[in-house]
């Protein structure tokens, strides 16, 4: 078993480095978000959107769904935390337990 758990891990390992070969270099100004997606946000965003922060156009306008799968991701994943450690042991258990010994 711990065998192929290496080697899955091993593959995987190879596979990400496999794909960053091909993502650009941080800060590169030929990359495609910086010729094509970063401008059209920052030429249009106020007529599009007639919001004055390009942050929040970004955010709730364009890419709203987005921001909203990942609130609610989010928030579930609180919620089930919570009610996971908020949850006491019940009194049948304690009670099996203390019949063991």
């Amino acid at each position: 078993m711990k065998k192929i758990s290496l080697l899955l891990i091993i593959i995987m390992a190879g596979m990400y480095f496999y794909a960053a070969v091909g993502l650009p270099l941080i800060g590169d100004a030929n990359s495609a978000p910086n010729t094509h997606v970063a401008p059209r946000y920052i030429e249009k965003s106020y007529e599009e959107t007639a919001s004055p922060n390009m942050v929040t156009a970004v955010l709730a306008d364009y890419r709203g769904y987005d921001t909203l799968g990942e609130t609610t991701v989010i928030f579930i994943a609180g919620l089930a935390t919570f009610l996971i450690l908020s949850t006491a042991p019940s009194k049948k258990k304690e009670e099996e337990g203390g019949d063991n010994k």
